[in-house]
């Protein structure tokens, strides 16, 4: 039984190859973070190895093993902690040579590149000569939630898998089973369709207060003076070369906010992803031109893509600080700008 959840069509192609043979050498999983990527690709490692009538059994010596990360033919590669910022050439190399032997205990040995976006040039043409004489019962699953950021030689090699988030009605139906009707909403729609994320946040302990601390900081930060704004920016900065991941949730999170000032000033409001917090946007909404609003998303956009360009995260952030917009009362003249 396949356990990814709300990608059919990836699941069912996936499938049939399987049952029919026809596997790919190389599969790049595409799709956002959290939206079940990994889960598909230890589905795909297991149901080649399992020995079961109906693959993946899920209940076998080897859909267990694998389930686990204890199965000696299906290997992760990543990076090796968060302050590093590439999948090293030594971790391919490494990769390479084990993918010339033969499985050990399975039929396919698998390895599942995660987060092939952070690949470095060298390890990027390391991966690139095997994928071009791939040695027999090896199977390479890249994951990435940035396509771009590959080279195209290696995308051309891949048979391309994408996964999209889940509808807001199909993710709070599945958060439903979990927990009550008003979490399962917030989730879901914190979640942006990404389910993993949710599921995360369930099983965690004090995701959502650590959220709330977040979202008091920036909306704090949106009256604060330059020097205040400043000092937010190297703290995150701080942050953001200690963990990435951190980094990354924080600028998602402000992201997320903006945008949902964005509907509320468009009458949107039913559409937010803080539906806790409608009555505060709608009083910040108040505060801004949707000019503004607009124009600071674009350079939240931008310095996300900068951070993950590996440029120098506190000029990055400070300048974002510095391009956040004032809030005031809109008159009239603000109006037209609207």
């Amino acid at each position: 039984m396949w356990q990814t959840i709300g990608q059919g069509q990836a699941v069912r192609l996936l499938q049939t190859s399987v049952a029919e043979g026809h596997l790919s050498h190389a599969y790049l999983f595409v799709g956002p973070h959290h939206v079940g990527k990994m889960t598909l690709a230890q589905d795909l490692a297991q149901a080649v190895n399992c020995k079961a009538e109906e693959r993946p059994c899920t209940q076998c010596v080897s859909c267990r093993r694998i389930a686990t990360g204890k199965h000696a033919d299906v290997q992760v590669i990543g990076l090796l902690s968060e302050e590093r910022a590439e999948i090293g050439i030594d971790q391919i190399r490494e990769m390479c040579a084990a993918a010339s032997l033969t499985p050990y205990e399975g039929k396919y040995k698998g390895f599942i590149i995660d987060g092939a976006e952070h690949l470095s040039t060298e390890a990027s043409n390391s991966l690139l000569k095997t994928l071009e004489e791939p040695p027999p019962q090896v199977l390479l699953i890249l994951l990435t939630a940035r396509e771009r950021a590959l080279p195209t030689t290696i995308v051309s090699r891949c048979q391309k898998v994408a996964l999209h988030p889940l509808s807001f009605e199909a993710t709070k139906e599945e958060l439903s089973h979990k927990v009550k009707s008003p979490q399962a909403e917030l989730l879901a729609r914190l979640s942006g369709g990404c389910l993993g994320w949710a599921l995360g946040v369930i099983q965690g302990e004090g995701q959502l207060h650590r959220r709330a601390e977040r979202l008091d900081q920036l909306s704090a930060l949106e009256g604060a003076s330059l020097q205040g704004r400043f000092s937010y920016a190297a703290e995150l900065a701080a942050d953001f070369s200690k963990d990435r991941e951190k980094g990354r949730e924080v600028l998602a999170m402000w992201l997320g906010w903006w945008r949902d000032l964005l509907l509320v000033k468009g009458g949107g409001d039913e559409y937010i992803a803080n539906c806790d917090r409608k009555s505060i946007l709608q009083d910040r909404a108040q505060g801004y031109t949707l000019r503004q609003i607009k124009e600071f998303i674009v350079h939240l956009v931008e310095a996300t893509e900068q951070l993950e360009l590996n440029v120098n995260p506190r000029l990055v952030l400070e300048v974002l600080t510095l391009n956040m917009p004032q809030r005031h009362l809109a008159d009239s003249r603000q109006l037209t700008a609207r």
